[in-house]
């Protein structure tokens, strides 16, 4: 693998990285949070504000960063990260490969050229070349066939200290992983219990041992997992399917293209089937497992039930939730099957031994099966879009190569093992070859200039202001740039996100997903409200470098012309917006009992001041403005803009619509798109430029048009992909920015002057001048924050659905937040005790078994 990354021009080798997909969107950004965090800030190591708005980190600890070879990191700093994301993905792959051939060394016979054919096949089976770019995951590889080696051992032989400390250790790096291995250590407990059966009084306590075992690998490991537990309850778990049918995901058969090379790329990626290949060798070494009659009836019966579960795993719509703790998963489906893999290459393992010679019939049956399947597959290869003819053919031609070698009378000849290595090493190598060739990658220097420049902005600026605020930007490589270099942000990437953050995002008219938000379209109002103290805007080049910012631009934001210019460089202005909230103020305790009774962000907006602010009027913050003139081409009049559907009078001819904007004030002027109203299925072009706007969004948007614009004409062109366009919540709004002003000069008199502040705690005072008053803040609530208020424990309320809020007396209050994990004190109690009681145990043991010196026997006569 690093000769073929090597060959790809991959970091540290060339101008290419690693970095693809969500490796590129999202991981990396973790790992340069995870080195700021454990080297200069372990404040942030619970609860960081570049998480979002903020947010609590547990959940992510536990889902991305808490494989052992992270810490490797530490010695790649900057940009160079891209070099040890490498260094991580060709350790992972030798540690899978290591572990399954330790495997194979103390459990079987298989030594030399065929334990390195078949531990070959296992690191670079078509499940690790289709997801090493979820690095994470692939700690599962090395860490499964040591839990499996546990397993045989406690069942088999009652030594129970290789499976606790393995399985507990998954548990920790990856819960996520290990639910799924743990589902497959039942199976595999049923076949090794089935297959070495004696007496049903050993069996029941060969279960008693594998329950009692992996009780206490959970309860080892509950530091980790119970606070995981709470996030995913805030997150992930909100998502969990309730209601399922019992049907197949598509015609079974299909998944068997999944086992010629080459068939993966992009389009698998959110939908395909599921990553079986594992080359001809596994496969037929798995069937030959079934016809082998040197096993016994009863461990064949059991290993073809559990395959067919395997099997039925891959297509039935109940099963496959099950594998995936009931959720669908978004993108890379099937995530499961390198259980699969793994289960068809231990099989091949039982076959392949000196002396396994199958018989007429074994060979017939085996070669009846393959031919069937490569029958299928030839047959419909049109259908499938992943596997080319030549793939096809040449993995034919392995299955034929590989059928030859088993049917060959040669057992016992040192031809034997070569020719087994040369032709199962030489086909998963062929397989990565064509499938990674089949993805492109992040460049090192897009990666590179980027961040570095993102990371000089804000350098500079905490190098100006060491004050708590948060910075927003009109320009994105990922939505983690905030965890990238270090800063307090609006916008995250995250599977562990919390289901209240995109709940809030979405009212207040900016991106949002199950998993992600994207603070691109803050308005005068939210940018204030949320601390956005500073701005960072790109450079529009002229000349040879038109075109050409390495900052590519993420929104629109006409309302800068607010904000005061402060600092600029080759490629970007950094903005002070005199607007900005503190993190904490004085505020009317209505926020307390605000409900949001709309969907549309402006008036949300407008809602949320004037329940800080007390004043009913600033409810009215947002004005409708009509349009000076509208212009059709290839569209039918219409007379109403908002909410109408657009179409085509001639279909192959181009159709747009042309708005005229001529403001009459140097007001803030915003326009609302429905989730309809998208770069999908239109293109909008505003005075000639194209309207820069983040793509995905599902939520009613704000986009910002004009500001200090009075008597300017401006022109918005929105031009139809499609013979039809819906103009959903398509509205112009004016934002009356002196009433906004005086909202703001009105909430800034009492703000939280903060002695000490750091990711995780808040220490301050703040002046009530009624008894009616609210310590406000824009800090996410979390029920691990703690409020005191002169020094007397006080309750936490949640203001918006999202945000921590605390009642003040009139006067001076002394206010200190502090956040610790929920459920992080239980865990690391239950695991300190349980970890005492396993110790005392182990030391029992060791001191029954320890023999004893000589002349003892001498010392008692």
């Amino acid at each position: 693998m690093t000769a073929y990354f090597a060959y790809r021009h991959m970091a540290p080798f060339g101008t290419s990285s690693l970095l693809t997909v969500d490796l590129g969107q999202q991981y990396i950004d973790f790992f340069a949070y995870l080195r700021r965090t454990i080297l200069h800030d372990p404040s942030a190591i619970f609860y960081s504000f570049s998480n979002g708005l903020g947010g609590e980190m547990v959940g992510n600890w536990a889902y991305y960063l808490l494989s052992p070879l992270n810490w490797l990191l530490f010695f790649f700093p900057g940009t160079s990260l891209s070099s040890g994301i490498f260094l991580l993905t060709v350790l992972k792959y030798g540690l899978a490969g290591l572990s399954f051939a330790w495997l194979l060394l103390k459990l079987t016979p298989q030594r030399g050229f065929v334990a390195i054919t078949l531990s070959t096949a296992y690191a670079m089976m078509g499940w690790t070349i289709a997801n090493q770019l979820n690095i994470m995951w692939l700690d599962a590889l090395f860490f499964l066939p040591l839990i499996f080696y546990g397993l045989y051992r406690l069942v088999v032989t009652n030594h129970w200290r290789a499976y606790l400390i393995w399985l507990t250790l998954m548990l920790i790096v990856n819960y996520y992983m290990a639910y799924m291995i743990c589902l497959f250590m039942i199976l595999a407990f049923i076949w090794i219990a089935v297959t070495h059966f004696t007496s049903w009084r050993k069996l029941a306590l060969q279960a008693g041992r594998f329950a009692l075992g992996s009780l206490t690998s959970g309860l080892l490991a509950a530091v980790v997992l119970l606070p995981t537990w709470w996030s995913l309850t805030q997150s992930k778990a909100q998502y969990t399917v309730t209601s399922f049918k019992w049907k197949f995901e598509f015609f079974p058969p299909k998944m068997l293209a999944k086992f010629f090379m080459g068939t993966f790329n992009f389009d698998q990626m959110p939908s395909g089937t599921a990553n079986l290949f594992v080359g001809a060798i596994a496969v037929l070494g798995a069937l030959f497992f079934l016809v082998d009659r040197r096993q016994t009836l009863r461990s064949r019966l059991t290993a073809g039930i559990i395959t067919l579960f395997l099997a039925a795993s891959l297509c039935v719509q109940p099963l496959d939730l099950l594998w995936h703790a009931g959720q669908f998963p978004v993108w890379y489906p099937y995530r499961f099957s390198f259980i699969v893999g793994f289960w068809l290459i231990w099989l091949a393992a039982q076959t392949l031994t000196a002396d396994f010679q199958p018989g007429p019939l074994a060979i017939a049956l085996v070669t009846v099966v393959v031919a069937g399947g490569c029958f299928y597959v030839g047959e419909n290869l049109k259908k499938f879009s992943f596997l080319h003819s030549n793939a096809f053919w040449l993995g034919a031609l392995f299955v034929v190569l590989a059928l030859l070698i088993y049917a060959l009378p040669i057992r016992k000849h040192w031809l034997y093992p070569l020719m087994l290595f040369v032709v199962g090493v030489t086909e998963v190598t062929a397989n990565a070859f064509l499938s990674l060739n089949n993805i492109s990658y992040v460049s090192q220097s897009e990666y590179a200039n980027y961040t570095n420049e993102l990371q000089r902005l804000v350098d500079k600026t905490q190098a100006h202001d060491q004050s708590f605020y948060r910075i927003g930007k009109t320009f994105l490589r990922t939505k983690g740039d905030a965890f990238q270099t270090g800063f307090n942000g609006g916008s995250v990437f995250s599977s562990a996100l919390p289901k209240a953050t995109p709940t809030f995002m979405g009212h207040i008219g900016s991106p949002d997903g199950d998993g992600f938000v994207e603070y691109s379209n803050g308005t005068l109002v939210t940018d204030s409200l949320l601390n956005m103290k500073y701005y960072f805007q790109q450079k529009q080049l002229s000349g040879a470098l038109a075109g050409s910012n390495m900052l590519p631009a993420s929104t629109n934001k006409a309302d800068l012309a607010a904000y005061r210019p402060i600092r600029q460089d080759h490629w970007a202005t950094t903005y002070q917006n005199p607007y900005a909230l503190p993190i904490g103020y004085a505020a009317s305790d209505q926020i307390l009992t605000l409900k949001n009774g709309t969907a549309d962000p402006a008036q949300y907006q407008a809602n949320w001041v004037a329940a800080l602010t007390g004043n009913a009027q600033d409810k009215h913050l947002y004005q409708v403005e009509n349009f000076n003139q509208v212009t059709f081409q290839n569209i039918n009049q219409q007379t109403k803009i908002t909410g109408a559907i657009l179409q085509k009078k001639n279909l192959v001819k181009p159709a747009s619509i042309t708005l005229t904007i001529k403001p009459d004030t140097n007001d803030a002027y915003y326009l609302t798109f429905g989730s309809t109203v998208n770069p999908d299925n239109a293109t909008f072009i505003l005075n000639g430029q194209p309207l820069n706007q983040y793509k995905t969004y599902r939520n009613t948007i704000l986009v910002s048009v004009a500001d200090h614009a009075k008597g300017k004409t401006l022109k918005l062109t929105i031009q139809l992909k499609k013979s039809s366009l819906w103009l959903e919540n398509f509205t112009l709004y004016r934002l009356q920015t002196a009433q906004f002003k005086q909202a703001t000069t009105q909430l800034q008199q009492h703000p939280w002057q903060l002695t000490q502040h750091s990711q995780r705690s808040f220490d301050g005072t703040v002046t009530a001048t009624t008894a009616h008053q609210v310590l406000n803040t824009s800090i996410p609530y979390a029920a691990g924050w703690h409020a005191t208020v002169n020094g007397h424990s006080a309750k936490v309320y949640k203001t918006l659905g999202m945000f921590n809020a605390v009642k003040l007396r009139k006067g001076t209050n002394h206010v200190k937040l502090s956040y610790w994990p929920p459920m992080l004190n239980l865990g690391l109690l239950i695991s300190t005790l349980t970890l005492l009681v396993v110790s005392l145990i182990w030391w029992g043991q060791h001191r029954r078994h320890r023999p004893r010196p000589a002349n003892d026997h001498h010392r008692r006569h």
